[in-house]
C-alpha cells in the first residue's frame, strides 16, 4: 500500500478541491461549506450586537405590509414576526406556547324544574319530569403561556362556555404554526 497511485498521471484528481493524497484527503477545510451545509449568504453581514444598558427599539411590523398574521390571545398579541405582550415585544421564532385548562363546567336542576316538579307531582306523577331539566354552567379560566426569546408571559382567558378551550387550542396551533 506504500506503492503511489499508478494511475495517477496527472489526468484525473479526485475531491472537491483536486487534492488526492495530503490530508484532509480531499476533504473541505474547515470553514468552506461542503455538501449539506448551509452555504453563507451574499451580502448578508455581521449584525453588531449593543452594548449592555442600551435598551433595543421595538422591532414591529408595518400594519401596511402583508404576509403576516395577526392572532390575538387575551392580552398577547402576534403581529408579523413579533409576539406583543404588556412587558415587551418577543421574536415569534422559536416560541414555545402552552395552555392549561383550569375551567370547570357544572352541571344542576334549576330552581324552576325543582318548584314545578312539586307543584305537579301532587297532581299527577308527570311532574316528576321536571326533574329531568339540566342547566350548566362554565366558570373559571384557560391559561396560555409564551416563552421566546429569553422572555415569558402568561396570560389569564375566561372561559364563557365548555367550547372555549377548542376555540383557545385552535388559536394556540395556529400560533405554534407561525412559531416554527
Amino acid at each position: 500500500m506504500s506503492k503511489p497511485n499508478p494511475y495517477a498521471d496527472g489526468e484525473y484528481q479526485w475531491g472537491p478541491d483536486g487534492r488526492s493524497g495530503t490530508p484532509p484527503y480531499g476533504y473541505p477545510q474547515a470553514g468552506t461549506p461542503g455538501y449539506g451545509y448551509p452555504q453563507p449568504a451574499s451580502g448578508a453581514g455581521y449584525q453588531p450586537t449593543l452594548p449592555g444598558g442600551v435598551p433595543v427599539p421595538p422591532q414591529h411590523a408595518p400594519m401596511g405590509q402583508g404576509g403576516g398574521a395577526q392572532l390575538s390571545l387575551g392580552d398577547i398579541t402576534v403581529v408579523g414576526d413579533q409576539i406583543i405582550t404588556p412587558a415587551g415585544s418577543m421574536p415569534l421564532k422559536g416560541a414555545v406556547w402552552n395552555a392549561m385548562d383550569m375551567s370547570r363546567t357544572e352541571e344542576k336542576i334549576p330552581t324552576v324544574a325543582i318548584v314545578l316538579a312539586i307543584i305537579f307531582a301532587l297532581l299527577c306523577l308527570v311532574g316528576l319530569l321536571f326533574l329531568l331539566m339540566k342547566e350548566k354552567k362554565t366558570t373559571g379560566f384557560i391559561q396560555v403561556t409564551v416563552t421566546s426569546g429569553g422572555r415569558h408571559h402568561a396570560t389569564m382567558i375566561p372561559a364563557t362556555g365548555p367550547d372555549t378551550i377548542h376555540w383557545v387550542m385552535g388559536q394556540l396551533n395556529f400560533a405554534r404554526s407561525l412559531s416554527v
